[in-house]
């Protein structure tokens, strides 16, 4: 950064106008593009949204600052106005200030052998001086910046005065109205014909704006990061919860097998674009009577409340099916105690009790897809009885039916995810027309990986549960 006081360029002319005109026009063509792509960005309170927009803004903010730098250098320092022609360092306050085109890069030079100070006007309100106050000397800067930042800036003029270093470096000024601003400070001396330091020349930046700008950029980012850390966690915590609850289902419950039995299997399915674990649940357990409750069902929402909610839920319906409550009556147990709950939250159950000894079920629905069940290489919906969604009105009550189970049934609960709800009719026209491959399946398990074969790849739109329930011949 030559001084334009030295010998490498005596005039300080400013480059050729066309070459700048130029990189001005690239610049401001290259913000026009920033701006337009800005636009695009959503407005909503995402925080990697927010960080987006905070970069956007801070490179048009660049761009317009080196707008208005390329232009100065174009247009070169401006003269002073007004008929008098007064020398800077003793400018008096009713002289306009001399100013550049936006007023924000002013310059300084200090001459060690004269002691004559030349600032140009822009460096008085950079710094927080009167136009009608003197410039200060080397010695005296350091008392104008800010108190924490007096040290470095001694230090730092000392290398370039000692030295010969030259100064790239920030210290805060605090104004005469109390607003603390950020200078950008770079100088370097100039030596004379012995080699000494007999001046020093510099350029100083109000960056205050530019700092306001990347702290904004380091909060949202940060913020970001925050958030990021917790989803990560919150996706554990959800995980490990709900594999605790949702254990792999492969096995048998009810009487000795071939007497009655039933062959289970499920799985749970995740979503395709939520990135938290849902409050879809499946559920075998066997009852003290020899009976067994099967059970699925699915609260709305994702992360760790729905899933610890979900946990509660199947706690509390376990609790009170070991107590003999029937189907009918546990779902209106548990309406109450959703719709008495703290975090008011709806869901969609089915439960299902086996008794071995009949070979039928007992079962009751909250708004939830009837299980289907399969027959001889057919299947159907099973009617399904009166029932609200869990959660959704006060002193619901939930009808209950049952259906003769027969050796070689399938039966099939899931819950609503596993196939777009888009699909509508269709996509139970799709499970029905399995029924011909879930005749040949000779396990529970098989007609599970039947079915995620045929449904495990599409792009659900929440997350799944299949519990399969086979009666053996």
């Amino acid at each position: 950064m030559p001084s334009p006081l030295s010998p490498d360029r005596p005039d300080g002319r400013p480059p050729g106008r066309d070459a700048v005109d130029a990189l001005i026009s690239r610049t401001r063509g290259l913000r026009g593009e920033v701006v337009a792509v800005r636009r695009g960005t959503p407005e909503d309170g995402d925080p990697r949204g927010r960080w987006q927009r905070a970069l956007f803004d801070l490179a048009v903010r660049h761009l317009d600052e080196l707008d208005e730098h390329l232009a100065q250098l174009r247009d070169g320092p401006a003269p002073p106005t007004g008929p008098e022609q007064v020398p800077a360092q003793r400018r008096r306050a009713d002289v306009p200030a001399p100013a550049s085109l936006f007023g924000r890069v002013g310059s300084a030079e200090w001459n060690l052998l004269t002691g004559e100070v030349n600032w140009s006007g822009e460096l008085y309100e950079i710094l927080g001086r009167s136009p009608a106050a003197d410039p200060l000397t080397l010695d005296e800067l350091p008392a104008l910046a800010h108190e924490d930042d007096r040290a470095m800036l001694t230090a730092l003029l000392m290398d370039c005065l000692v030295e010969a270093k030259p100064i790239d470096g920030e210290f805060r000024v605090l104004h005469p109205g109390g607003a603390v601003r950020t200078v950008h400070m770079m100088a370097e001396p100039v030596l004379d014909q012995d080699g000494g330091t007999g001046s020093m020349w510099g350029v100083l930046r109000d960056v205050s704006e530019l700092r306001r700008g990347e702290r904004a950029l380091d909060d949202s980012r940060g913020f970001l990061e925050r958030r990021l850390h917790l989803a990560q966690t919150e996706h554990r915590l959800a995980v490990e919860l709900q594999e605790s609850v949702l254990p792999p289902w492969r096995g048998s419950l009810g009487g000795a097998h071939g007497s009655g039995s039933l062959d289970l299997a499920a799985r749970y399915l995740p979503s395709a674009t939520a990135s938290l674990i849902g409050g879809d649940w499946y559920d075998a357990l066997p009852l003290p009577d020899g009976r067994s409750l099967l059970s699925v069902g699915d609260l709305t929402g994702h992360g760790v409340t729905v899933t610890s909610g979900m946990a509660m839920l199947l706690g509390a319906l376990r609790g009170m099916a070991v107590a003999g409550t029937e189907p009918g009556s546990l779902l209106g147990w548990l309406n109450q105690l959703m719709d008495s709950s703290v975090q008011p939250a709806l869901g969609s159950a089915v439960c299902c009790r086996f008794d071995p000894a009949a070979r039928s079920i007992d079962w009751a629905q909250a708004g939830h897809p009837a299980p289907l069940l399969f027959r001889d290489g057919t299947g159907r919906a099973l009617p399904p009885p009166e029932g609200v969604l869990l959660g959704a009105t006060s002193g619901a009550v939930y009808e209950q039916r049952t259906e003769r189970l027969l050796p070689g049934d399938v039966l099939l609960l899931h819950t609503d995810g596993l196939v777009p709800r888009r699909a509508g009719a269709a996509a139970q026209e799709r499970l029905l027309a399995l029924a011909p491959r879930l005749a040949g399946a000779r396990s529970a398990q098989a007609c599970v990986r039947t079915i995620v074969e045929e449904f495990g790849e599409i792009e659900r739109e929440d997350d799944a549960c299949v519990l399969v329930a086979r009666l053996p011949l």
